[in-house]
Formats: structure tokens, sequence, C-alpha cells
């Protein structure tokens, strides 16, 4: 790991995590952990955890719940144990494998819920990164959509509930994904820029062997209104992020 480009960044509530220039997160990762929060005293589950972003906000203000932060790359779990440690986060446990390859390593029909900030961009399509980390983040490369759903139905109990974001292009991939896995979409929300703005990205639930049906599409999250943050993104960003600059 090059220490060089490894730096803190806060989550609030006085917790800090390490990122680099490769591993890092975005607005999306923080709008999947406010859309997917876990109940307290749960067991969750994070597949492609990164540099453990997630694990962190969930853990942020309830540390009761037991979490499996799941990255195949070994750089990015290096800089989560880190974040582990220096915050003395006894919840969060990292696991350095592939999701495709979690028989015997965590205990599958156990969890109540799944998480998955996934790869965007098909495998095959758009110009290729040349460095592989990038590649395995934005491609699908190393996982498809049928590999991180088929995971989560593994992992998840009956009625227990996977959560992911993904570009709107891929809505109908990630349904039928899910489907294909019995996970019944349940709750869906568009986010949008602003109002004059296509959605950007969308957040999808679905739970585990329940029946078809019964979606909820909830309002459309707007990052901007009248040219400044919105009210609600003010409320999910601001709270996560401390000393955010409008």
């Amino acid at each position: 790991m090059s220490e060089k480009k490894v730096r803190l960044e806060p989550l609030g509530n006085g917790v800090r995590i390490f990122v680099n220039d490769l591993f890092h997160f975005s607005t999306d990762t923080i709008l999947l952990a406010d859309f997917s929060k876990p109940k307290k005293n749960s067991k969750a589950v994070d597949l492609g955890t990164g540099c453990g972003t997630i694990p962190f906000l969930w853990s942020r203000s309830d540390r009761s719940v037991s979490i499996s932060a799941v990255e195949i790359q070994d750089e990015a779990c290096a800089l989560c144990e880190r974040s582990i440690e220096l915050n003395g986060f006894k919840n969060i446990k990292v696991y350095n494998n592939d999701l495709k390859q979690l028989k015997g390593v965590l205990p599958f029909g156990s969890f109540e819920l799944v998480c998955c900030n996934p790869p965007y961009k098909l495998g095959g399509s758009g110009i290729k990164n040349p460095e592989s980390e990038k590649l395995i983040a934005r491609h699908e490369e190393s996982c498809t959509l049928s590999d991180i759903t088929f995971a989560a139905k593994n992992l998840l109990q009956f009625g227990g509930r996977f959560c992911m974001c993904q570009r709107p292009e891929r809505l109908a991939d990630v349904m039928e994904a899910m489907r294909e896995n019995s996970l019944e979409p349940k709750r869906l929300r568009f986010v949008q820029q602003r109002h004059d703005k296509k959605p950007k990205l969308f957040l999808i639930e679905g739970k585990r062997s329940s029946n078809r049906g019964s979606l909820i599409v909830e309002p459309t999250l707007f990052i901007e209104e009248n040219g400044k943050i919105s009210e609600e993104m003010r409320e999910i960003y601001g709270s996560y992020k401390e000393g955010y600059d409008e």
C-alpha cells in the first residue's frame, strides 16, 4: 500500500476512515447506507465493501449491529482494518474473500440484511481502466449482478432484505437478477441532481422469498432544490460528513 496516498476522511460523530486515491467513497455510498439502515442488534453483510464506508456509517451511531464486510481486494481490506483499529469498532469484521466463494466463510441463511454498491458498468463495456483495482470497482469483471444477487440469496434468512444502488439504465437487469434469485423487489427510489435532470441513480430493496408484487416506488430524492442542496440531502449527507460546506 502506498502510504503517501492514504488519508483520513471524517464520517461524523468522531468517526474517521482511511481512504486513498483508489478506494474512497461518494455520495452514492452515503445514500445507500442511509437507504439500507440495518435494525438494532441485527446481522448484516456489505458485499464489495471497499474501504468499509457503509459499515462505518451504519455503526457510527449504533454499534449493536454485527457487520461482515466482504472485499476481494487486499489493499481495500487493509484500509478497512486500519479504520476498525483507529475507531475501536468491535462489531465490524473484514473478510478478504470473493463474494462468489463465501460458502463456509459466512453462515448462509443467517443475515437480516445484505447490501452492495456494485460495479456500474457491464463487463466488456466502455473504455477499460488499465489499473486492475479500478477495473474491478467500475466494471463487472470479478462479479456480475447475478453473482451478487445469488450471494445475497444464500446469505439472507427468510424475509431478509437486500439493498443496492445502480444506474437507471440497469434497472431491468437488476430486477431480473433479483427475481432469478428469489429476491422480490419491494422498494424503489430514484435520485436526481435537480428537477430538470434525469435520474442519475436508483436505490432498490428486495426481500428474500417474498410474494411477488407490492413494489413501492418512493418519492424521488433530489440532491439540489432552488440552486441549493435539498433539505433531505442535507439531513442525509450533512449528518455524515463533518464540516460539510454547501
